[in-house]
């Protein structure tokens, strides 16, 4: 195993890390490693990394398989906490909690190395902070068709099918990106890459996605296929998707189709009948994520603060920025920061609050 070779550039060697190796993290550096490609896995969570960098990590859920060691003996990368990193790194994926992101993007900066970049995989649209602090050309997104859940130390589950994995590519309007075709020959290890024009309206196809299921899933409990299977649930994640249909139009922004399928406006609806439709459209197009719980839930159960606002949030603040209300994702905005207050629980009683 050996870091990768960048095409066109003389042959020199990259590294690459992924930062945040926390579920979605370990199983993209699981699955680099056993592509052959080495990067070392950072994160703060001692005990996870002890593991990874002694036994290797143990990837479940929809896939069976372990990798050796992040101990960087036979090329492999290492698993580091953040205090030991060392390299200048031409490629960082970063996968940590948007509301470390202004400390991360400082961070980062000091280890990437001349024309290296900051790849973020995060969810919501987290491309214009991180350029505010890295600069548009050090700053590449990643959407991840896919999902994951951290099992334990060492451990995190594959939620989503294998075979199903992909990415989707691309950066902030007017920023000049020459490595993202070394970016996306790394990811199609791993599955199918593409590198999208309209990049925002790509982010916003996701976004919708996980502000209806993500969002609901963080205030019942729910994966993400209970949540399209349940009438009050299913109803409502419709309605968090027409908001951000509603708030795009606003915002003169064309958003990609909807698993690449579905074109937004297929998604809108105005009569009961359109929304009775979409709703059983939805719980037949959710059956390959219906595993997957919102990554919230964890932060919830530990008492900690989430991302809503890098999510749902996202929809509530652009609304307001072109005047158009969004009244179900202010609720769940509302419901989650209770939640994190200790007002509320989560769980299915909290749908009362939506009927």
């Amino acid at each position: 195993m050996s870091n990768i070779i960048l095409p066109g550039k003389e042959g020199k060697k990259m590294d690459i890390a992924v930062y945040g190796a926390g579920s979605m993290g370990t199983v993209l550096g699981a699955f680099l490693q056993r592509a052959g490609i080495a990067a070392d896995l950072v994160s703060h969570d001692k005990a996870h990394i002890e593991l990874l960098r002694t036994a290797g990590a143990k990837i479940g859920g929809t896939v069976s398989f372990s990798t050796q060691p992040f101990d960087g003996n036979g090329g492999r990368g290492r698993a580091l906490l953040p205090g030991e990193m060392e390299k200048k790194y031409g490629i960082i994926f970063l996968l940590t909690k948007q509301l470390d992101n202004a400390a991360a993007a400082e961070t980062l900066k000091n280890y990437l190395s001349p024309g290296g970049i900051v790849c973020t995989m995060q969810n919501g649209i987290p491309e214009p902070a991180l350029a505010e602090i890295l600069g548009g050309d050090r700053v590449l997104g990643c959407i991840c068709i896919w999902g994951a859940n951290k099992a334990a130390p060492g451990t995190a589950d594959l939620t989503s099918k294998a075979g199903r994995m992909h990415f989707k590519l691309g950066g902030l309007p007017g920023s000049s990106h020459p490595e993202i075709g070394e970016v996306r020959n790394i990811l199609e290890k791993i599955g199918p890459a593409s590198v999208e024009a309209n990049f925002t309206g790509a982010r916003w196809s996701k976004l919708l996605i996980n502000a209806a299921f993500s969002g609901m899933s963080a205030v019942t409990g729910f994966s993400f296929g209970d949540v399209a299977a349940g009438k009050i649930s299913g109803g409502c994640a419709l309605d968090l998707i027409r908001e951000c249909i509603e708030v795009c139009r606003a915002a003169e922004i064309k958003i990609e189709p909807v698993q690449g399928i579905f074109p937004a406006s297929f998604m809108d609806y105005k009569t009961p009948l359109k929304k009775s439709l979409l709703a059983f459209v939805m719980r037949h197009a959710m059956k390959n994520y219906g595993l997957i719980k919102s990554g919230m839930l964890g932060d919830l159960n530990r008492g900690r603060p989430c991302e809503i606002d890098a999510i749902n949030g996202v929809v509530c603040q652009t609304g307001r920025r072109h005047n158009v209300p969004t009244p179900c994702n202010d609720r769940i905005v509302s419901i989650v920061h209770s939640i994190e207050k200790g007002e509320l629980g989560y769980g299915p009683q909290n749908l009362k609050l939506f009927t």
